[in-house]
């Protein structure tokens, strides 16, 4: 039995964009484009043509798609003009690309109170617009904007503008809950009476907001009810609360049934496969820290705490995970905490290629550990390269790659040549490796000569001359540090918890706990390096 097509759509570089705080770059929008296509992506739009000086300039030179179809979006022409000579129209078309995505009025309501025209000059423009559109030989689509709340208000009017749309020639119709308030329920029924109407579902959209949560769930209802183009944004960035997370549609959609066994998408097991590292690199490019909990891709999707869940999940892995995490490109975590059991311990240990046998006394050497560690205020649930730092340090079985002689940080506060009032951080770590003493010293100033802090000056000059370990670590950097005081009092205890990350796209988290910052700081620094040198099979001294 063949399956049926369904046509993933992006909106990441236009409606992505909207998301508060975000302003992508032109590297940015060449790097996500990229990686959208070498993914499977039917269509990616890239934004709107003359709307700002960088979607300007990304679509005078746009990227090459070797999969994808790129497109230009923007509005039906205003009233008082034909589609010929409408110069917003134009520079949109202008822009060249082989398809082009128009939003248009469909709610009564917006139609003569914002554009302010009668509703028989709206019908008039989607169908100027989309047929001008197809005369010049583009994929033409049409995004029906507040189409579920106009639907509610007038359901013959909303209906008019899609057909209006496809009698005019355009390839899609698409059905945009523009402000992300109608439940899955209604978008069913809904999409339903559109096919019922006469709009084919194989020429029929959905897009989603994340308003109430439901933008995934809202997605799948309009797929069940016959729709067969699905939009969205990767992690689910778009205005105010977001739109459909394709990066949970995606796995959702070929993984999960009916779904997996009805249809096919250009996205292969291949591309499925590095879903995560996508997911992550878009958290790169925002400069935030990825969402821990985030479906099928976060760093906690498939991590068991519980000993009883470790215990089943030695046995069968599918007793607590719903999909195998190597499918779309995630692996599975057995964290370390004070509720572990040998179950847990074990499974870890495992994982991080140590072998100990059954009934080994060093396990309960190792759990007893662990649990006073975290009494005293460590995390080894979140700090997993830590965990495998201390048992391989019970065991016996961690190279010893350099020693740490002394360490120093000054902070000074003094005027700048501009008489400035400025903080300069500089720290000085002596340490051996073998024989061999080494002094190293770094300040922490940014580019623009800011001041980055004491710890980041430390982790400059600690990383700064390794000697023959160096090449390990070039590709090494810091990419979140979270601080937390465990109790309060003047003698406050400080957990820090620093996640590391490699060209190779490893992840990993190291602890370090005081009663002073920059020691806990410096031990978490200190065993994100060993971890990095131990898995790279560095040479101990």
């Amino acid at each position: 039995m063949s399956k049926e097509r369904l046509y993933l759509f992006d909106t990441t570089l236009r409606d992505g964009q909207q998301t508060q705080g975000v302003q992508f770059s032109l590297e940015d929008k060449y790097e996500i484009a990229q990686a959208l296509d070498d993914l499977g992506i039917d269509y990616i739009e890239g934004g709107w043509p003359g709307a700002n000086p960088t979607d300007s300039e990304f679509f005078d030179k746009a990227p090459e798609m070797r999969n994808a179809t790129f497109l230009a979006f923007g509005m039906t022409k205003r009233a008082g003009r034909s589609a010929a000579n409408d110069e917003v129209l134009a520079g949109v078309v202008n822009a060249g690309t082989p398809a082009v995505c128009l939003v248009g009025k469909s709610h009564d309501f917006h139609v003569t109170t914002a554009l302010g025209v009668t509703l028989d000059e709206n019908v008039a423009a989607i169908a100027d617009s989309l047929s001008h559109l197809v005369g010049l030989g583009r994929e033409a689509m049409y995004d029906a904007e507040h189409f579920f709340d106009g639907y509610k208000a007038n359901p013959e009017y909303a209906l008019a503008c899609l057909h209006a749309a496809l009698e005019a020639g355009a390839r899609w119709v698409v059905l945009c809950d523009t402000n992300g308030g109608t439940l899955p329920a209604e978008i069913y029924a809904i999409t339903k009476a559109v096919i019922d109407s006469g709009v084919p579902g194989d020429r029929l959209g959905i897009h989603t907001h994340n308003d109430t949560g439901n933008a995934v769930a809202g997605s799948l209802a309009a797929i069940d009810a016959g729709a067969r183009q699905v939009q969205g944004t990767l992690n689910g960035l778009g205005e105010r609360c977001g739109n459909a997370n394709l990066i949970t549609l995606i796995p959702t959609l070929l993984l999960k049934e009916p779904y997996a066994s009805r249809f096919e998408t250009g996205i292969s097991r291949d591309g499925l496969a590095r879903l995560t590292r996508v997911s992550r690199m878009m958290d790169d490019v925002l400069n935030r820290v990825p969402f821990r909990s985030a479906p099928y891709v976060g760093a906690s999707a498939f991590a068991h705490k519980a000993g009883l869940h470790a215990s089943a999940m030695l046995k069968d892995p599918s007793t607590y995970e719903h999909i195998d995490p190597a499918l779309v490109g995630n692996a599975r975590i057995i964290p370390m905490s004070n509720q572990a059991g040998q179950s847990n311990l074990r499974k870890r240990l495992a994982d991080a290629g140590i072998e100990v046998a059954k009934g080994d006394p060093a396990l309960g050497r190792i759990l007893d550990l662990v649990k006073a560690r975290e009494s005293a205020g460590y995390s080894y649930d979140t700090a997993q390269a830590s965990f495998e730092i201390l048992a391989r340090r019970e065991l016996g079985q961690l190279p010893s790659f350099f020693r740490i002689d002394r360490y120093r940080v000054v902070v000074e506060r003094r005027k700048n040549r501009l008489g400035e009032t400025i903080s300069l951080s500089e720290a000085v770590v002596v340490l051996w490796i073998g024989d061999e003493k080494r002094l190293s010293v770094s300040e922490s100033l940014d580019p623009s000569g800011s001041d980055r802090g004491p710890v980041n000056a430390l982790s400059r000059a600690l990383a700064k001359d390794l000697g023959p370990l160096q090449p390990y670590i070039e590709d090494m950097k810091l990419v979140d540090f979270k601080v937390r005081i465990t109790n309060g009092g003047t003698e406050a205890v400080t957990r820090v918890i620093i996640d590391s990350e490699d060209s190779a796209g490893r992840r990993w988290s190291t602890v370090g706990v005081s009663a002073n910052i920059v020691d806990a700081s410096f031990e978490a620094l200190l065993e994100a390096v060993q971890w990095k040198l131990l898995r790279d099979g560095a040479p101990a001294a």
